[in-house]
């Protein structure tokens, strides 16, 4: 019984000692949240990890934005993504190589990444840094996108993403990550920080 006692202990001590130092481990990283957002629910996503993790925010820029019509938008991603394409972006991020960790976060467009992400992950060398994609979606998912991201991304650690419903722009319903709504999100999220070991 007594050898029973001194077992569990032990394997509670192994669990908690580890538990702890992947949290220490965390606080000596420099954390990076860059995000793409068109109708400012990724945005309040990527303000939500900032507060709970620290670190930078970066909104994706670029250099010839999507047009503001919804329909037209949808067109010129369909036709960048049957052709490759990727947007040059207007936002510069210098010293990247500062950054152990790199939040992705965007919206789900056509059920892939977007191509701005796609020039993001291409232009930057992220090479042994942990990536964590983030996602917003009308209801249909991530499709592709985060499969992408680990595709772009082959000698990086990309851990377990989030997703979460936001509007549903072709029907009008714009930004809705606010009051109730935000609420609960913050709180999905915090046990998703938690399930990947960098809640504070």
């Amino acid at each position: 019984m007594h050898k029973l006692t001194v077992v569990i202990v032990l394997i509670v001590c192994f669990f908690s000692c580890s538990k702890a130092q992947k949290t220490e481990a965390i606080k000596d990283k420099k954390v990076l949240i860059v995000y793409l957002s068109r109708t400012k629910n990724t945005k309040a996503v990527a303000e939500i990890i900032q507060k709970n993790v620290g670190g930078d925010l970066i909104e994706l820029e670029l250099q010839n934005p999507y047009p503001e019509n919804y329909k037209a938008t949808v067109d010129q991603v369909a036709k960048e993504n049957e052709t490759g394409f990727l947007p040059l972006l207007k936002t510069k991020i210098n010293n990247i190589e500062k950054y152990d960790v790199v939040f992705v976060g965007f919206p789900t467009w056509g059920m892939k990444l977007p191509p701005p992400m796609k020039s993001f992950l291409k232009q930057y060398n992220l090479k042994g840094k942990i990536i964590i994609p983030f996602n917003t979606n009308a209801g249909y998912g991530v499709g592709s996108s985060f499969d992408t991201v680990k595709e772009l991304s082959p000698e990086s650690k990309v851990l377990e993403g989030f997703s979460v419903k936001g509007g549903k722009e072709k029907d009008g319903i714009l930004f809705v990550i606010e009051g109730d709504k935000k609420v609960e999100v913050e709180k999905q999220i915090k046990e998703w920080l938690t399930r990947i070991g960098l809640a504070q």
